[in-house]
């Protein structure tokens, strides 16, 4: 998807194992339609740290416990807000509910800043920037997790509700609390 949209890449054919990463893949019986990653802050940094450490390191010395999202693509033919939901609540509960991250970055192409701002409500952290992993301009989004745990509680499962963000197609208190169990349940998962 990334290559696709004339973005450099170097990733490699398989997703690789690495300590504090974990990627969500989005499928339907042999298909693989979705990837999201999570990565988990650690002695290395975030990818994000490249471009904006100083916003990242401010963040990490008010207390944050920080994560970020990269690798987001969707194929568009299976591309929904439910599909994206699930992906995204799922990294949720890795990130906040079971590694106790505190605040989410992600960086995002300028033509990307409105969704996430009005879905989500990621806030703008830093400023755009020519971002050299894909050659193409960024900006640093950032989302304080309490807000998420919010907006789960207010609107998690209702997606029949009017509202006008992801939130409304996350899994329910229900689902999510199930999804919870069976990830505690096998440490292989966990353990990242």
């Amino acid at each position: 998807m990334y290559a696709w949209r004339g973005l450099l890449t170097h990733a490699p054919s398989r997703i690789d194992d690495q300590p504090n990463q974990l990627t969500l893949i989005a499928s339907r019986g042999t298909t693989m339609f979705g990837t999201l990653t999570l990565k988990l802050d650690s002695d290395e940094g975030l990818l994000a740290d490249e471009l904006y450490s100083k916003e990242i390191s401010a963040a990490r010395k008010a207390g944050a416990k920080v994560c970020e999202l990269t690798r987001l693509a969707i194929d568009p033919a299976f591309n929904s807000k439910e599909v994206l939901a699930s992906i995204f609540h799922l990294a949720y509960i890795f990130g906040r509910l079971i590694h106790n991250k505190t605040d989410l970055f992600i960086e995002v192409n300028p033509r990307h800043v409105a969704f996430y701002r009005r879905m989500l409500g990621f806030r703008i952290a830093g400023e755009e920037r020519i971002c050299p992993r894909v050659n193409a301009p960024a900006v640093l989004l950032h989302l304080p997790l309490s807000y998420v745990d919010e907006q789960v509680d207010r609107q998690a499962g209702r997606p029949d509700s009017g509202a006008r963000s992801l939130y409304s197609y996350f899994f329910n208190d229900n689902e999510q609390r199930g999804l919870l169990k069976r990830l505690q349940a096998d440490p292989s998962l966990i353990a990242l």
